[in-house]
């Protein structure tokens, strides 16, 4: 059995002495304890050495993307073809069956062959010989550098570095633009006030400056390049009769200046953002299409790269940007938020704000599922994104007309809505709630609890008067031991009666007679019992 053994110095071809020992998977690495036992198992066949860094890194590239190197190749010609019979022990299962198919040899992969690799690798000092180790250290160390280099270089994922900066640009550009126009228009705005309100644009507002500056040229200036001819004349007419202060011309150079920054950083803007556009329609074509290419970008340059955006799952990819709002909401137990930076999208904007949950939810699950094509796929069609684009729009309709359509066998037709009328209803002002004090005095509120509290009373006791005055005729068929109680028992309700009735003060006539007719009565149910 022949091994390929590669090294940052070169390609090695060992020869395997005692087979039978590398059956022994497990205890194979105390073969290769010493160098001394190492020679026992495998001994150096040929060692083809690289010539410089440029064809180490060649090699080492053509190894990673599973490929067969010029010199590699001419050295299983020479070396192995004579071996043709031998089986060729390979670290990559691709690379041997690259080598099987190209030069007809049956290789190797086995964990018995990565068992072997790895004492090889171990004792590689004294298995090479002509090779000092602190040569070996350097051909290592200049070839880590010269791969990651080239890694870096060439790695598809990190080209959407370019949008991340790109993205980052243009929202500080923006920043920068609306301090310098609010800047431009306060300054300019003491000499010309009127002329803020009349042009509302700011980038035609600050060509306007730039080409007129002082506000006495506007009348023998033209400005139909910028302005309409309506707008041009009201500009004229307010400047005649504006109500600014006179300034230097050293101030309106400044100014000048000003407006001169604010028009190349806004054309430097338009130019940023067009690159934008194509470098995101490039990269991310189907994200491009699902949510346009400012949200996408900011969606990648809030991830870090489009392969981090690619590992989030859709929940994640729906709040991605509002990670303040949602750990305030989980910290105060609320409902958390249900989108961030696809908020933004035009087919959340589309929506009401009803519907802008489901809609962003859907647009969330689709746009994961075109992230991970974009980032992981072969093909650059935009495809995929314009089916998933049409389904979220679908969707969108649908809710939409949900609200209009009636329940029926089909759900096909449409609702009919009944006529509106307005019914209005006149309520009255209740002035009752204007005070907070009572409406009643609370003496006579008092008074008047006592008399209803003293009326029951009264009542109770005069019928129990009356009761006691029915059985007179029975009194005297019944023994005299009774008949003394009973007389005992009308003497304390007579004497009660008269006392409430002494409380009462005398207020008519009628009152006086009914107070007579009264006494008369206790008089009689006293002699009664006197009789007997």
């Amino acid at each position: 059995m022949l091994v390929l053994f590669e090294t940052a110095a070169g390609y090695a071809i060992f020869k395997v002495l005692d087979e039978k020992k590398l059956l022994e998977v497990d205890s194979l690495w105390k073969e290769f304890e010493t160098p001394e036992k190492a020679n026992k198992i495998v001994k150096l066949k040929h060692f083809e050495k690289f010539q410089d860094t440029t064809e180490a890194l060649a090699a080492s590239t053509a190894l990673v993307e599973g490929k067969i190197s010029k010199n590699l190749k001419k050295i299983l010609k020479k070396i192995v073809a004579k071996d043709a019979h031998e089986q060729l022990a390979v670290a990559d299962a691709k690379l041997g069956g690259v080598i099987k198919d190209k030069l007809n040899l049956s290789c190797i992969h086995s964990p018995m062959v990565t068992e072997l690799m790895r004492g090889i690798r171990s004792q590689m000092e004294g298995l090479i010989t002509g090779l000092p180790s602190r040569e070996m250290a350097a051909m290592c160390l200049g070839l880590a550098h010269s791969l990651s280099r080239y890694k870096l270089k060439f790695s598809p994922d990190k080209v959407d570095t370019m949008i991340v900066q790109a993205i980052s640009l243009l929202d500080d550009l923006d920043k920068e633009l609306n301090n310098y126009i609010m800047r431009c228009r306060e300054w300019y705005g003491w000499h010309f006030p009127e002329l803020g309100k009349i042009i509302t644009d700011n980038l035609t507002y600050c060509k306007c400056v730039k080409q007129i500056g002082d506000r006495r040229n506007f009348s023998s200036s033209d400005l139909s390049d910028f302005i309409p001819e309506e707008v041009e004349e009201e500009v004229k007419a307010a400047a005649e009769i504006s109500m600014g202060t006179e300034v230097s011309e050293e101030d309106i150079s400044n100014i000048q200046h000003l407006c001169d920054q604010v028009i190349e950083i806004s054309d430097y803007r338009a130019q940023l953002y067009d690159y934008l556009k194509n470098r995101m329609m490039a990269i991310a074509p189907n994200l491009t299409v699902m949510v346009g290419e400012l949200v996408g970008a900011r969606l990648i340059a809030h991830a870090g790269s489009l392969l981090n955006l690619a590992k989030h799952p859709a929940s994640t990819v729906q709040i991605l940007g509002a990670e303040k709002a949602l750990f305030r909401a989980l910290k105060t137990k609320r409902d958390t938020p249900k989108f961030g930076l696809i908020y933004h999208a035009s087919i959340v904007g589309q929506t009401t704000a009803k519907n802008k949950g489901k809609i962003s939810r859907m647009l969330a699950a689709k746009t994961a599922l075109t992230i991970r094509y974009d980032a992981l796929g072969e093909s650059t069609s935009a495809e995929m994104g314009a089916e998933n684009r049409l389904k979220v729009e679908t969707r969108l309709r649908h809710l939409e007309e949900k609200g209009i359509r009636r329940i029926s066998g089909t759900g096909k037709a449409l609702a009919r809505a009944d006529k509106y009328q307005h019914k209005s209803e006149v309520k009255t002002y209740d002035p009752s709630g204007e005070s907070t004090l009572p409406l009643v005095p609370k003496k006579r509120k008092i008074e008047e609890e006592e008399e209803e509290t003293e009326a029951p009373v009264k009542a109770k006791k005069v019928k129990v008067v009356e009761i006691k005055e029915e059985p007179e005729d029975l009194q005297e068929e019944e023994e005299p031991v009774k008949k003394k109680k009973k007389k005992k028992q009308k003497e304390v309700f007579v004497e009660e009666v008269e006392e409430e009735e002494e409380e009462q003060p005398t207020t008519s006539t009628a009152g006086e007679t009914t107070e007579k007719k009264k006494k008369k009565k206790k008089k009689k149910i006293k002699e009664e019992p006197e009789d007997d």
